[in-house]
């Protein structure tokens, strides 16, 4: 995948830190993003979105620490899991110590850390942000920039159509995880293996 000039990055971040929110692809499909404990900003992307009230966001990070910063906590078995396979296109539901803006209330939070290394840079920049993908709510996640037509977006970094598959989800809440579902199947078959060594 084509990376960001740092001229792009640069004004993603500062729109981020202005409460913005910003199109941009992530190791998956292209997404709308905020910093994950800016209400206001949360509740913009609810608003471009349709999104239901209640329904909390991803949110990635540059590292397990980072997102242990925002008061996830990872169990044994998540932290296996994650230390070996993340970086990588793996979202791992975890329990939340406090709620923050892009939980929506749950205290719980499905949390990744991105293959791509310009977006991790990014995230040691602006820390956290919530993450979802770009389409109004009950439609088909959009890959090309162009035929997306979000008003009220403050900042885009196009790199082009993306074909990218959504992540594998596994909830780690439970005394055993759960797979949620299924992103590339090679991928999901090494997220089996990694699952049933962590038990």
């Amino acid at each position: 995948m084509l990376a960001p000039d740092k001229q792009q990055i640069a004004t993603a971040i500062r729109a981020l830190e202005r409460g913005g929110v910003v199109l941009m692809p992530t190791d998956t499909i292209y997404g709308l993003h905020a910093i994950a404990n800016n209400a206001d900003a949360i509740e913009r992307i609810v608003e471009i979105k349709g999104r239901s009230e209640e329904k909390s966001f991803v949110v990635i990070g540059a590292s397990i620490a980072q997102l242990e910063s925002q008061g996830c906590v990872f169990s044994k078995h998540a932290r296996a899991v994650v230390e070996e396979l993340w970086p990588a296109p793996l979202t791992a539901i975890v329990a939340l110590r406090t709620k923050i803006a892009a939980s929506r209330g749950a205290t719980t939070l499905a949390v990744r850390v991105p293959a791509l290394q310009w977006l991790r840079e990014l995230l040691e920049q602006s820390g956290p942000l919530a993450s979802t993908s770009a389409n109004r709510s009950g439609e088909r996640p959009l890959v090309d920039p162009k035929s997306i037509s979000f008003s009220g977006l403050d900042a885009v970094i196009d790199l082009g159509p993306q074909s990218g598959k959504p992540s594998t989800i596994v909830d780690f809440t439970g005394d055993e995880p759960r797979l949620i579902r299924e992103g590339d199947s090679f991928f999901t078959q090494k997220v089996w293996k990694t699952l049933r060594k962590s038990l």
